[in-house]
């Protein structure tokens, strides 16, 4: 099998046609929110964050107002996405992390980022492509099932798949992928069964042949 980063570029190329524009399919509006937002985002859907973001922002627009929030409205606004315990004590954390860190700006170092509670490094690697532009392999479910079946790496954890990731393709290709391979995952690699019949990459793919219904997988948590 060719493991070679010509070939991760040429899958690139074929996916940059596929999917020109690639953005983030958390809604939000300042870094604090993306933040937010992807703390939620663990183990439910983009759509199931989004559809709570505007209460939860209409009432705690900010670092200040969510770091002072009572838990038990918190996780009122943010039930449906599940885990809500944990994820309102999360925010609420990161918010006063924020305040008392970081003069309640989201900092733009995956050192820095890691230390606030709820983020790890999928949700680090959000915000510095994201907000900041700055190189980051995102390894999420999608991402993760993509590069399994193209060869590039074996692993289930997510940070030998990212070390896997790292050694083969250029720091300057790592934000290109962390997106075209999520979104390759969400419209055509499914977990259950892979829409290999109207996949661009079938060609360059060694796991084709998996499956190929379409219109399967979407909704699965990220």
């Amino acid at each position: 099998m060719d493991l070679s980063s010509e070939r991760f570029l040429k899958i690139l190329d074929i996916l940059e046609e596929e999917y020109r524009e690639t953005p983030s399919m958390l809604d939000y509006r300042s870094p604090f929110e993306l933040l937010i937002a992807v703390i939620l985002s663990a183990q439910t859907t983009d759509e199931q964050v989004n559809a709570i973001l505007p209460a939860l922002f209409g009432r705690f627009p900010t670092p200040r107002e969510l770091a002072a929030a009572p838990q038990e409205e918190v996780e009122g606004l943010i039930h449906s996405v599940g885990f809500f315990r944990r994820k309102s004590q999360s925010i609420i954390g990161a918010a006063r992390h924020l305040l008392n860190y970081h003069e309640g700006m989201v900092p733009d170092s995956m050192e820095s980022l890691v230390k606030i509670p709820g983020v790890g490094r999928k949700s680090a690697g959000v915000v510095l492509l994201h907000i900041y532009g700055e190189p980051a392999i995102i390894v999420d479910t999608h991402f993760g099932r993509v590069v399994r079946r193209l060869g590039f790496s074996r692993a289930l954890d997510p940070v030998r798949i990212e070390r896997d990731v790292a050694e083969v393709l250029p720091r300057q290709h790592w934000n290109a992928a962390s997106m075209r391979l999520n979104y390759h995952g969400r419209r055509f690699c499914f977990s259950r069964k892979p829409a290999c019949d109207g996949c661009p990459l079938a060609g360059l793919c060694p796991s084709r042949g998996e499956g190929s219904a379409a219109g399967e997988g979407q909704g699965e948590p990220s």
